[in-house]
Formats: structure tokens, C-alpha cells, sequence
């Protein structure tokens, strides 16, 4: 298929039918044209070649009820390609899909208007520039970055898999959604898509189908640039059904192509589709459509082809909507009505996991889900905070059904297996298996992990924390989203040791932590991991980075330091002076026991010392003033942080005249003894640079 325009000639034959197909699909294209051009911004070429291959999914194949766009078992439409988001904003338009509010109510109005659409991409509008879960109505994911709504489709279609069998029972099958994916030679290059297109034929996830769209076209220009493999013999080897349709506007061939994924029980499917982007354009206009408005002459002129009125914009001809609309929610709502009739006999039968359902929509906790965490007695030796992190991982999970995860091959070391009888593994004959082997594939396990979260899953990851730079994506994303995606990573400092600067995390912290609205965690003993445990499970509409050791960390006795439960506040004072206090020094992690130590030394000279635990920044800013205060007060200027990673962030706490203890280097390879002493994380050193800074500030 060439990547110039398609010539009049071509334009005349294959549009001007004046049938209700044309004039539907016609108008979505048109739709992103003017938005794109009143926005002198955006992407129209992907929404005008691929409006033929979204109006067939819509209107002849998506279970999906425009009225209820939160259906639990309605088909999933993702557009990896978000950037080409005018075109489902027009079909979301087009569907006359509903808006709901943040509580799942519908609020009365228009999921996306066509005044939303005239405010494509501008300031407080429910049609940015890339599609926004949460902020626009009908949107399953936010999309983007390519290749994250591929992953986060495969995710989905776990999710429908572990929810048919937990709830599915003889007579109620209340899960059996597909999941659509557009996307395209973008999504295809990069590499979180193939990790993601791997895992999801190895298990073999037959209800997901991505159409990808073969325009041969990037920003830079021709694929053949840089990217000139066969996309379709490639999934053929991981063991995906493949369908090519030649042309983007043959509806019955992709009809039919969809007909035949739905009839495919053993893979997921790909299907190819050949296009011409910005189709219908001139040959100047389709190299333009990809990144920026075709400019009022081109504009003109690609409506004339359609037969379109030149000089009107946003034009959508009489019974379109209607027509669209009908299509959709006549086949969506009796599905839907049916669904909610099956759901309510079924909470008959099956009461108690009818009421587990309700939970999971809602965002709650089963009752009862913390009755069995574990209190860890005092211990001068201590447990490393993967060890006691998995602890009461396992203590939690039998009550919570849905929390489900896994690692990226690592689970004997970041210790996240789900252990208890039953828990089983997720594989092609056991989709009710509950530990995930997302196997050396970090960046897909991260956006999987989010369209779980997407679809009730309380879906949780794992790796070391050196790897969370190959999971930013899907983090930020996950931030972005505001889903309660769990995300550990153990190994969390230069206590890894003798595996050297490779794998030894230095900036990981800094970078997480700076991350809005993701809560990054780092406990200092075992009722710290168990305190953080909670927390993430109980947030709703943050994601949360759970941060563990390698190594050994002494068990605090809390009959003479004060409770764990501090951690929900962020920071607490740990351990106290009789008066006013000179020094403040705060721990994080593995290096908390030795600000600990350095405190009671500091307390045996006769030095007034407060010892500050500070697992998380993120729930210490959102206190009042008045708590940070208490943990804080402005008039001790003397403070010193501890911490087994770089500096950056800790100045907002320790101020001009306070002092850090952190890494302004990579590691080294050599046991951990002789990397503490070298770098200064010892007791002597701590107490040294606390009288230092006491010193300072007299």
C-alpha cells in the first residue's frame, strides 16, 4: 500500500454512494478535521484512514451500552494510538454515550458534545490532546506513550479471565467481554507492546484482538526509515491468529475479520489493516495529517471529495447520530438489561459473592481483610523487608481474592509469591491462578498490572528497585490514572552488595518520589512493612511503590519506640529527648536502625536527640501543619538524613543548616560492610556529622 493519497479518481469511486455507512464514517472523519484545524493542533491523518475500522467495531460488534458506559461486562475499546484521539471523541459522540460522575452516576450530560469537540485540546476540556481515563466518560485508559494501551489490553483481558472464574457459576456466565485495541506502526516499534504481545500468547488470551493499523508512516516519515519487518509473521511466531485486511475501507472485510477473532477460542488475534493515512487528502495534506492541522485548503478540498459541504465545520448530517447511536445501544442495552437481570438472580443464589463484586466496583476491602497481619516481636537480628513483606502479603491475600500479581522472574528474590493453598498460578489451563509470571518483562508487567487495575483486579508487581527505571512509564501513567496499582521493588539500596553499581539504586528514590500522586514507601522494620501494606491497600485513586531490603534489618522494639501506625502519617517521631530536642535525625529503610542506634548513643552523651521514621514523603505532605510541626518544629534547625541513596529531595527537610548521610556516587562491587564504612553509613560517622551539625547551628 503506498503512503501518498489516494487520487480523486479513487476518492469519487469509493465514497460518493450516499449510503448511510459512507455518511457515518465520512462525518467521523470530518469531525477530526475541524477539530484539529480549529485547535491548529493534532493528529487528523490515523482518525480520518482508521474512521471505517472504528464505525465497523461500533456499530457491529461492541457490546456496549452508550447509556451505561460502566457496565462491568461491556467490550473494552482501547486506542493505543492516542494520539489519535478526535476519533473516538467523534464516536464517542456518535454512540451518544452518557457521562457518569467519579461515583459512577450519570450526571445528565453528553459524554462528549460537540461543544467538547470544538474544545479539542484547550484548557478544563473533556477532549485533550491524548484520551484521559477519568476525565472523559467512554475513555478505558489513558494512552499516549505507544504501546501502553497494547498493555494495558492485555491486562484487561486477564482481568476478564480471572473475573469469569472467580464469579462466573453454571447458568451465570456474568464475564465474557472482548477487548479491541487500535493501534499502529508506532505501537509496534516500540518494545513494551512486544513484551506485551508475547506474555499475552503464551496464555493463550483469546478475547483480545488488536487491529493494527499498517499506514507505513511515522513523524519522521516513510517506515521504511527504520522499521521494515513483517509485524504479522512476527505474532505469528508468538502465537497469535493472524488477519489481514487489505484495504481500511473494505467494512466487510473487517466485518468479517472480526467475525472470525470472535470464532477463535485458543489465541488472541491481530488484524492487519492496510490504510492510507489521511486518506482522501492531497498528496501534501496526507504527509501533514500525521502531526498537525492540514491546513483550511486541504480541508476544503477532502470534504469536496467527500461530497461534504466545503465551508461548513463540525457538519454532521441529519440521522447520523441517530443512526450511529441505534446501532450501538441496540445492541448493547439488551445485552446490558439482560446482564443486570442475570446479576440480581445471581445475587440470589450466590449472595456472599455477589456482595464480594459490589466491593471490588465500589474500590473496598473485603471485611475482615487485615484481621490476620502479623505483629513482629522486637529482634536485634531482624528479617529484611522483603522477608517480612511477603509475610503478610500472605496474610492478606486469602481475604482478598482479587489481589492478584506477581514478579518479572524474580519472585525467590523480591519474595511476592502467594503461598497459601489454592493460590495457583495464572496460566492458559489455570485462569484462576492467582500469581503472575510476567517473566523478564518489566515495562509490559507494569501496564498490564494498570489494566487489571482498570478492570477491579488489586493487581500488584515486583522487580528490584534499580529496574523501576525500566517500569516509569506505566508508573507515571498509573499516577496520571489514579489507580491503586501496587508496585514493589525490593534490593532497594547498595546493601545488594557485591552485584555492584548495576544494581544498586541510587536515584530510583528521588525519581519515584517526585512522581504526583504516587505514594512511594520505604519502611524501616517489619511493622512498618505491615503498617505499608495497609495503607496501599486501603488507597482507592493512588497508585503505591512499596520499597524493601535485601539484607537483614533489626526489628524495633515497640514497647520503647512509638507504634508502627505512625507510617500513615508519613513521618513520626520514632524516639524522643526529655525537653526541647537539639538534633533531629530522620531514617528511611535499612538505614532507619542506624539512625536509631546513632539516637540512644546521642541520648548516652548527654545529647538531646529526636529520631524521626520517614517511610513516606507523600503521606507527611498531605498532613496539616500543625502535625508537621510537632514532628519538625521550625526552631530546630539541626537535622540529619540518612539514606542509602542519592540527596536529592532531602533538603526540603533538612533545610540550609541541616546535613545529609546519602550516595553522591554510583556503588561498588564488595559486601556490604566495607560499602557502609566506605560511603559513611556507620554508627560512628552518624554520630560524628549530628554533632557537626549541632555544632553548626549553636
Amino acid at each position: 500500500m503506498s503512503d501518498s493519497a489516494t487520487t480523486e479518481r479513487d476518492v469519487d469511486a469509493v465514497h460518493e454512494d450516499g449510503s448511510p455507512e459512507r455518511l457515518q464514517i465520512d462525518t467521523i472523519r470530518t469531525l477530526a478535521m475541524d477539530a484539529v484545524q480549529k485547535a491548529n493542533s493534532g493528529h487528523p491523518g490515523t482518525p480520518m484512514a482508521l474512521a471505517p475500522v472504528a464505525w465497523t467495531i461500533w456499530t457491529k460488534h461492541l457490546r456496549y451500552d452508550p447509556q451505561t458506559p460502566d457496565w462491568p461486562n461491556r467490550d473494552r475499546f482501547v486506542l493505543s494510538v492516542g494520539h489519535a484521539s478526535m476519533l473516538l471523541y467523534s464516536v464517542l459522540h456518535l454512540a451518544g454515550v452518557r457521562e457518569i460522575d467519579a461515583d459512577g452516576k450519570p450526571t445528565g450530560d453528553e459524554a462528549v458534545s460537540l461543544d467538547d469537540i470544538k474544545q479539542f485540546r484547550q484548557l478544563s476540556s473533556k477532549t485533550p490532546g491524548h484520551p484521559e481515563y477519568r476525565l472523559t466518560t467512554g475513555v478505558e485508559t489513558t494512552t499516549g506513550p505507544l504501546g501502553q494501551g497494547c498493555g494495558n489490553s492485555v491486562g484487561m483481558s486477564i482481568a476478564t479471565h480471572q473475573l469469569a472464574a472467580r464469579f462466573n457459576r453454571d447458568g451465570f456466565k456474568l464475564f465474557d467481554h472482548d477487548v479491541y485495541v487500535l493501534c499502529g506502526d508506532g505501537d509496534m516499534s516500540e518494545g513494551v507492546s512486544s513484551e506485551a504481545a508475547s506474555l499475552a500468547g503464551h496464555l493463550k488470551l483469546a478475547n483480545l484482538c488488536w487491529i493494527y493499523d499498517s499506514n507505513h508512516i511515522t513523524i519522521e516519515g516513510s517506515t521504511e526509515l527504520a522499521f521494515t519487518e513483517d509485524v504479522g509473521m512476527r505474532f505469528m511466531g508468538y502465537g497469535w491468529q493472524v488477519i489481514h485486511v487489505d484495504d481500511a475501507n473494505d467494512t466487510d472485510a473487517m466485518d468479517k475479520a472480526i467475525e472470525q477473532f470472535k470464532a477463535c477460542t485458543d489465541r488472541p488475534t491481530m488484524i492487519v489493516v492496510h490504510s492510507v493515512i489521511g486518506w482522501g487528502s492531497s498528496k501534501a495534506g496526507s504527509e501533514k495529517a500525521h502531526g498537525e492541522a492540514l491546513g483550511p485548503d486541504v480541508v476544503k478540498a477532502t470534504k469536496k471529495a467527500y461530497g461534504w459541504p466545503e465551508d461548513k465545520d463540525f457538519y454532521i448530517p441529519d440521522g447520523v447520530q441517530d443512526a450511529f447511536t441505534r446501532a450501538v445501544t441496540d445492541r448493547g442495552r439488551p445485552l446490558r438489561e439482560k446482564w443486570e437481570a442475570d446479576f440480581k438472580r445471581y445475587a440470589e443464589t450466590f449472595p456472599d459473592l455477589a456482595a464480594e463484586f459490589d466491593q471490588l466496583r465500589q474500590g473496598k476491602m473485603p471485611d475482615g481483610w487485615n484481621a490476620d497481619i502479623p505483629t513482629f516481636e522486637a529482634d536485634a537480628k531482624g528479617v529484611a523487608s522483603r522477608e517480612s513483606s511477603g509475610k503478610v502479603l500472605n496474610a492478606i491475600a486469602p481475604h482478598v481474592p482479587m489481589l492478584i500479581g506477581g514478579a518479572a522472574d524474580l519472585e525467590p528474590s523480591t519474595k511476592t509469591g502467594l503461598k497459601f493453598q489454592g493460590a495457583g498460578s495464572f496460566e492458559p489451563a489455570s485462569y484462576d491462578g492467582r500469581n503472575m509470571h510476567f517473566g523478564v518483562r518489566e515495562h509490559a508487567m507494569g501496564s498490564i498490572a494498570n489494566g487489571m487495575a482498570l478492570s477491579y483486579i488489586r493487581s500488584y508487581t515486583a522487580t528490584f528497585l534499580v529496574f523501576a527505571d525500566y517500569m516509569r512509564p506505566p508508573i507515571r501513567l498509573a499516577s496520571i490514572m489514579e489507580v491503586p496499582t501496587i508496585f514493589v521493588f525490593t534490593h532497594d539500596s547498595i546493601g545488594v552488595g557485591e552485584d555492584g553499581p548495576t544494581h544498586q539504586p541510587i536515584e530510583q528514590l528521588a525519581s519515584l518520589r517526585c512522581i504526583p500522586g504516587l505514594d512511594t514507601i520505604r519502611p524501616g522494620d517489619a511493622n512498618e512493612v505491615a503498617v505499608a501494606w495497609q495503607v496501599a491497600l486501603e488507597h482507592t485513586s493512588e497508585p503505591t511503590v512499596l520499597v524493601f531490603s535485601r539484607q537483614a534489618i533489626p526489628t524495633l522494639d515497640r514497647s520503647k519506640y512509638a507504634a508502627a501506625e505512625g507510617l500513615k502519617q508519613g513521618a513520626y517521631v520514632l524516639g524522643d529527648c526529655d525537653g526541647d530536642c537539639e538534633v533531629i535525625l530522620i531514617g528511611t529503610g535499612s538505614e532507619l536502625p542506624l539512625v536509631v542506634s546513632a539516637h540512644e548513643k546521642l541520648i548516652e552523651q548527654g545529647v538531646k536527640s529526636r529520631v524521626v521514621s520517614m517511610p513516606s514523603w507523600y503521606l507527611f505532605e498531605k498532613q496539616d501543619d500543625a502535625y508537621k510541626e510537632s514532628v519538625f518544629p521550625n526552631a530546630v534547625r539541626a537535622r540529619l538524613a540518612v539514606e542509602q541513596a542519592g540527596s536529592m529531595g532531602w533538603d526540603r527537610y533538612v533545610g540550609h543548616d541541616g546535613a545529609t548521610i546519602t550516595m553522591s556516587t554510583f556503588g561498588a562491587s564488595a559486601p556490604l560492610a566495607k560499602l557502609q564504612e566506605k560511603y559513611g553509613f556507620t554508627l560512628d560517622n552518624v554520630v560524628k556529622t549530628a554533632r557537626d551539625v549541632i555544632g553548626k547551628n549553636a
